[in-house]
């Protein structure tokens, strides 16, 4: 009786490990590529599958989209600018079968042709090229990459450059080129403020040598302005003491030709006065002088 219970027991743990053997799960972003004694039968959908124990193989090869650093890289540029630059890329698994029969390791592979393919693209760029046309290098390094691992049955679906270290040296001089640019766009931005101020005084000055009284009047206004700030000493153009001057004596003579004119009074008539007798014989030219 005893026998009979240990057979069964044997024979329930091997129906178990052939259960385990026979039965696989495919998840559904998986594919299994099913090998029969090293030949390759067919692609196994996701499900409940089911294999001959010790004949069949079924590895399970993923389809959803892998997260590749590439590390940073030591790249000369081609105008003899040394680079570090690291990037990133994102491929996926098209084809299973081809994954498994034309390449060991996929992500090692498209690792190691990453880089070089970094290498190649960047090489081939200035550093302000590098700088400024990122979206371009991006371009061209995925598609090097993606015709390359087409074949493998892999997909790259995206590159980006993640970061861009500069040496210090060539860090302080674009950063004096930056400076060197702001301060000539504010010597342009003055220049043109200049130039529309110089012709805003000129229409002025026309304006005001039609009206003489409007630059006086300009500079009383100014020094109004200035007696706001609570100046103990105010100075005085001479140009505006003059024309005070003249103001007040066009005011007079305004006031003057304003006044009504006084009527003339007949001046008094001095009649001469009569002549003093004279001496017989002064009037004569032979009479003695005395």
């Amino acid at each position: 009786m005893n026998a009979i219970w240990v057979w069964l027991i044997a024979l329930a743990v091997v129906l178990i490990v052939l259960a385990l053997l026979t039965v696989r799960v495919v998840r559904q972003y998986e594919r299994g590529v099913h090998f029969r004694l090293g030949r390759v039968l067919g692609i196994k959908e996701p499900g409940l599958r089911l294999i001959a124990p010790l004949v069949d193989r079924l590895p399970k090869v993923s389809l959803r989209i892998v997260t590749l650093p590439i590390q940073s890289q030591g790249i000369i540029s081609k105008d003899n600018v040394s680079l570090d630059i690291s990037a990133v890329a994102y491929y996926r698994v098209t084809d299973p079968v081809a994954s498994i029969l034309t390449i060991e390791n996929v992500q090692s592979a498209v690792e190691q042709i990453a880089q070089t393919t970094l290498r190649k693209v960047v090489g081939q760029h200035t550093l302000d090229e590098a700088l400024a046309e990122t979206d371009v290098i991006n371009g061209d390094i995925r598609g090097i990459l993606d015709a390359t691992t087409t074949a493998w049955g892999v997909q790259v679906t995206l590159v980006e450059l993640k970061d861009i270290l500069l040496p210090e040296g060539m860090k302080r001089a674009m950063a004096r080129q930056a400076e060197a640019e702001r301060e000539k766009r504010a010597k342009i931005i003055a220049a043109e403020g200049e130039s529309l101020a110089a012709a805003g005084l000129g229409d002025a000055s026309d304006t005001m040598m039609a009206h003489p009284l409007a630059l006086q009047l300009r500079n009383l206004q100014t020094l109004a302005e200035v007696a706001v700030e609570k100046n103990s000493t105010l100075v005085f153009p001479a140009a505006l003491m003059s024309t005070i001057s003249e103001v007040g004596a066009f005011l007079a003579r305004e006031s003057a030709a304003a006044t009504p004119p006084v009527p003339d009074t007949p001046a008094s008539v001095q009649l001469p006065a009569p002549d003093a007798p004279r001496e017989p014989g002064l009037n004569r030219p032979d009479a003695p002088i005395r």
